[in-house]
């Protein structure tokens, strides 16, 4: 349940993963974050927040030609719906911003920088948004729904 706080807060519970609930605030424009500031998403009947639809939209923009539909991974980049389970928020800003690149058994892997790209950066939170939710199980692949239509 949503309540509507002082300044255009809004405070509530947010399932997460396989039953788990967490505590959020939201700002009035549909950004929720867990009380640590960690960007949040909701997932209601298969529908999506705003900003989780929107990281959908930006990962499909961007990302998926090498991490795959639905973030599932390809040769070329791993799976995020796996990284996603032990990278925490701000290793994954981190890996966004500056890149990296990994020795595997069949060469180079390489994550360009987006540090630059506003593409990217203008909408990171939501990008994570996305993937965690993906991560957590609590999105399935596919275009989601947003939230009241």
């Amino acid at each position: 349940m949503l309540t509507k706080r002082r300044f255009g807060l809004w405070t509530g519970i947010l399932a997460v993963g396989f039953g788990t609930v967490v505590g959020f605030t939201a700002l009035a424009e549909d950004a929720p974050v867990t009380p640590d500031g960690t960007p949040a998403y909701i997932v209601k009947d298969g529908q999506v927040d705003k900003g989780t639809y929107n990281g959908y939209r930006r990962f499909h923009a961007t990302c998926h030609t090498c991490h795959g539909f639905d973030a599932s991974g390809s040769s070329f980049a791993p799976n995020l719906t796996d990284s996603l389970k032990r990278l925490s928020y701000d290793d994954f800003k981190d890996v966004v911003v500056n890149g990296r690149q990994n020795q595997g058994a069949t060469g180079d892997r390489v994550m360009p920088s987006f540090g630059l790209d506003p593409n990217i950066m203008e909408h990171l939170d939501d990008i994570y948004r996305y993937l965690k939710a993906r991560a957590d199980g609590a999105l399935p692949g596919g275009r989601p729904q947003r939230l009241g239509g």
